[in-house]
């Protein structure tokens, strides 16, 4: 195993410099002693790169020679240019989809079908690496999600016959209820506040729960009927959740004792008092128990040296066993569906449980970090933020809001040609923002 010896720099022509620049790291020589070369935005920083060369590749039986990119452009112009070129040095991607999406709508990408029979990953998440075509362009690899967190004691107060891992949007607002009228007190919470993801509930969640979609259901009836929803609701949250940005810190001080967050957020609650809190799916909504995985893939690109050699090691990174050295090394989440065995603190566990429970719920539906935005992406979560602040915050009608946002939204779109992404049905064309009339 090539071992870290800081930043480096190769360059395959003046082109592949440009597009590899300074953001690669790791060993001394670009495949080198017949390494495959793995070429990832995922687990860049240095402390996880080295346990991903040194821990999860450890039980390897070829060689790999592990390369780091930082997010944005390199991973993506790295293969365009060698493709340009015919040949390439890269033979395995570690990206995220909406990475990968770009390259496979290229052409970029090898057919991994052949692969899919040795491993057991989770068919919504394999779906979501066909990439709206029949072939296999990418393998999921491992994710990040959002879950919730309850207090323990708050579980006395769930509404009468409700199921903690099968719960409704409609019974949370019920349970929001019910802890009001037992303790005075306002103890849902979401991180609504500045730093917080709370624009990712909309998008991952509230919006696929109610309307099956996103962006084309955005202020339509569908889409108004969510938003009534969490009006109704938000009477029954801390009003102190416009200032949260990580909901573990809450959930610790009791000021609030049911929260949904990313599980990055919600880890130091769970870990610090075990005993106290429970890790549950996400609720349903009227479409189904939408949830958005942060998917990280594998793909081989078409120019790769050594693609027997890539796939060989995607069979080892899916391993069950391997999934488990992932998730104790680096608390990024199996994508199996099969129990992985590893050692984890009674936090971790409770966190993959709930995850597990959330994959392969039988009403699951995966929604997508939005693809293809470019530099809007953040005016893009702006006009979710500001759909919030209109009508929660500030008590306005959501037709009439919505209504409002609906040609920024579109504006976005435009400017960008993005089209849709699951589960809103693929477009032809930028992304068609779904309105009322």
């Amino acid at each position: 195993m090539p071992s870290s010896m800081g930043p480096r720099r190769r360059a395959v022509g003046l082109a592949m410099a440009v597009a590899i620049g300074a953001s690669l790291t790791g060993g001394a020589a670009l495949g080198q002693g017949g390494s495959v070369v793995m070429l990832s935005t995922q687990l860049a920083p240095e402390a996880e790169a080295q346990k991903m060369r040194d821990q999860i590749l450890g039980g390897f039986a070829g060689s790999v020679d592990f390369v780091t990119a930082d997010p944005g452009s390199v991973l993506i112009d790295t293969v365009r240019v060698e493709a340009q070129a015919g040949s390439g040095e890269v033979s395995l991607l570690g990206g995220l989809h909406g990475e990968l999406s770009t390259l496979g709508a290229e052409g970029l990408l090898m057919d991994l079908s052949d692969v899919v029979a040795d491993l057991d990953v989770s068919p919504g998440l394999l779906e979501l690496g066909k990439l709206g075509t029949d072939q296999q362009l990418y393998i999921p690899w491992m994710q990040a999600t959002y879950v919730m967190v309850a207090r323990r004691d708050a579980l006395e107060h769930l509404p009468a016959g409700a199921d903690i891992n099968a719960l409704t949007w409609a019974q949370v607002t019920e349970w929001g209820a019910n802890l009001q009228a037992a303790t005075g007190e306002r103890l849902l919470g979401f991180p609504a506040g500045a730093d917080g993801l709370i624009h990712r509930f909309f998008q991952g969640f509230a919006y696929p729960a109610f309307t099956g979609g996103v962006n084309t259901h955005f202020a339509d009836a569908s889409g108004v009927a969510m938003w009534e929803w969490l009006k109704e609701t938000w009477q029954y949250v801390n009003p102190q959740s416009t200032t949260y940005g990580f909901m573990q810190e809450p959930l610790l001080s009791g000021e609030v004792a049911v929260a949904w967050d990313h599980t990055a957020r919600l880890i130091e609650a769970l870990r610090t008092s075990p005993d106290d809190f429970v890790a549950f799916p996400v609720p349903a909504g009227p479409e189904g128990r939408a949830f958005m995985p942060v998917v990280a893939g594998l793909a081989i690109p078409a120019t790769a040296p050594d693609p027997e050699g890539a796939k060989a090691v995607i069979r080892h990174l899916l391993d069950p066993a391997t999934q488990g050295i992932t998730l104790q090394q680096v608390s990024f989440f199996p994508v199996v569906t099969s129990e992985v065995q590893a050692e984890l603190d009674a936090g971790t566990q409770a966190e993959l449980d709930a995850v597990s429970a959330q994959i392969s719920a039988a009403d699951a539906l995966p929604a997508l970090l939005p693809i293809g935005l470019a530099d809007q992406g953040g005016a893009y979560n702006d006009v979710f933020k500001s759909a919030l602040a209109q009508i929660i915050v500030e008590g306005g009608d959501p037709a009439t809001v919505l209504a409002g946002l609906a040609p920024t939204l579109q504006g976005i779109f435009d400017a960008t040609g993005a089209p849709c992404w699951s589960p809103d049905p693929p477009s032809d064309g930028p992304c068609q923002v779904g309105t009322g009339g």
